[in-house]
């Protein structure tokens, strides 16, 4: 998927289809990195190519942590609904 096919549905509840492929992204970039990390032996580029990998690695535990929020919130609001109960008013 290019840039040009992506776009924001705004229909998200308990998972964003951007951060999903943000996080999915950053899994490829993570690989490519790591790929290369494989192929590298001049120790201050793999130095680098190490920290980016790692850098990238942070960045998918928050996206994977933001989309736990979401769900988390989106169950709680399923809850307070599922209780309210308009008949028996």
């Amino acid at each position: 998927m290019n840039l040009e096919e992506l776009e924001c549905a705004h229909t998200c509840r308990n998972a964003c289809a951007m951060l999903n492929e943000a996080m999915r992204r950053e899994s490829e970039l993570v690989k490519f990195y790591e790929h290369i990390l494989s192929q590298c032996d001049y120790p201050e580029v793999n130095s680098f190519l190490r920290e980016m990998t790692e850098a990238r690695g942070e960045t998918i535990l928050r996206i994977v942590q933001k989309l736990n929020e979401l769900r988390a919130k989106s169950q709680i609001l399923d809850g307070v609904m599922s209780s309210y109960d308009p008949a028996g008013c």
